[in-house]
C-alpha cells in the first residue's frame, strides 16, 4: 500500500426487518481520490455474522434468515449509506457467489467485476470436484474426508486429511499468512454462517446453498468481467465454464503457482492484473 493512501474505519446500520435486534457492518476504506493515479477508494467489509460485524450465534441453523437475500440486502445498504454511485466488485470465494449474484440484477452503478475463485453453481462444483479435484488426493485423504461427508465423526485421519486439502488446495504457503490464520480463527469462534449456508462437510454442502446457481442468469451480466482461479484451486477449471461461456464480455486468467489465495501465493502478478484489468479500462 503505498504510504499516502488513508485509511478510515467505521460502522454502518444495517436494519433486517425479521429481527428486533439492531445490525451493524464494519467496513473500511483504503485511499484517497488520487490513490494508485486513479480516482477512487478500495472498501472493504466484514458481513453480518463474521469479524467485526453484528454477530448472530442464535440464528444458528435457521436457514429462513441465513439466505443469500440477506447478504444482498446488507451489500445494497453498504452501497447506499456510503452514497457510492459507481463502483467495481470483487468477489473471492463465498464473497464471489455474492458478487455475481449482485450483478446479474444489472445494479446501475457496476463498472466491473472480478469473480476470484468462485463458481456459479454449487451442484456444479461438486460434480466437477468429483472427476478434477478428488482423484489428485492421496488415496488416504480422499477416504477420509469421503467418510467425514458420510457419518460426521472428526477423527485422526480427518484431520490429517483436512490438513492435507488445506495446505494443497487453500493456501500453499506454509506457515500460513497470519491474516488467514486469523480469518479462519473467526470461523472457527463463530461458524453460524457458514455451517447454516452451506453445512459442516468438505464436499456436500446440505444446506440451503446446495441448491445455489446463476448459471441460467449470467447473460444479465452487462460489465467486463474478469475471472480467477489457481492451478491448484478447489474452484477447479471445469466449474467455471459458464462464466466463460455465458459473460458476454469476460476474460479469465489462472495463477499457475496458487491454489485458493493468489492473492498471497502469487501477490505481484495477482496486483498487477487486477491493477490492468481496472485501471487499463479507465487510462
Amino acid at each position: 500500500m503505498p504510504p499516502e493512501c488513508k485509511v478510515i474505519d467505521g460502522y454502518i446500520n444495517f436494519e433486517v426487518g425479521s429481527i428486533s435486534k439492531a445490525c451493524k457492518t464494519y467496513y473500511k476504506i483504503i485511499g484517497t481520490p488520487e490513490s494508485w493515479g486513479q480516482p477512487g477508494f478500495l472498501i472493504l467489509y466484514d458481513q453480518v455474522g463474521g469479524g467485526l460485524s453484528t454477530h448472530l450465534p442464535e440464528k444458528n441453523g435457521d436457514t429462513g434468515f441465513w439466505t443469500i437475500q440477506l447478504f444482498l440486502d446488507e451489500l445494497d445498504n453498504l452501497l447506499t449509506k456510503l452514497k457510492i454511485e459507481e463502483y467495481d466488485l470483487l468477489g473471492h470465494s463465498w464473497g464471489g457467489a455474492l458478487a455475481v449474484s449482485h450483478a446479474v440484477r444489472r445494479p446501475p452503478g457496476l463498472r466491473n467485476l472480478i469473480l476470484f475463485s468462485c463458481d456459479p453453481s454449487t451442484q456444479l462444483l461438486e460434480q466437477c470436484q468429483d472427476v478434477e479435484l478428488k482423484p489428485r488426493f492421496p488415496k488416504e485423504v480422499r477416504e477420509a474426508l469421503e467418510k467425514y461427508d458420510e457419518d460426521g465423526e472428526v477423527t485422526p485421519e480427518y484431520r490429517k486429511a483436512r490438513e492435507y486439502y488445506n495446505k494443497h488446495h487453500q493456501c500453499t504457503i506454509d506457515p500460513a499468512p497470519d491474516a488467514v490464520v486469523r480469518a479462519f480463527q473467526w470461523v472457527a469462534e463463530d461458524p453460524t454462517v457458514p455451517l447454516t449456508l452451506y453445512g459442516p462437510n468438505s464436499f456436500k454442502t446440505t444446506g440451503p446453498m446446495k441448491d445455489w446457481t446463476v448459471v441460467d442468469d449470467l447473460h444479465n451480466i452487462v460489465v467486463p468481467t474478469l475471472v480467477i482461479n489457481g492451478a491448484q484451486d478447489s474452484i477447479v477449471d471445469s466449474s467455471l465454464t459458464p462464466f466463460i461461456e455465458r459473460i458476454p464480455e469476460v476474460k479469465w486468467v489462472k495463477f499457475q503457482h496458487s491454489s485458493h489465495m493468489a492473492h498471497y501465493e502469487e501477490r505481484d502478478k495477482f496486483m498487477h492484473t487486477i491493477r490492468e484489468f481496472l485501471c487499463g479500462r479507465r487510462s
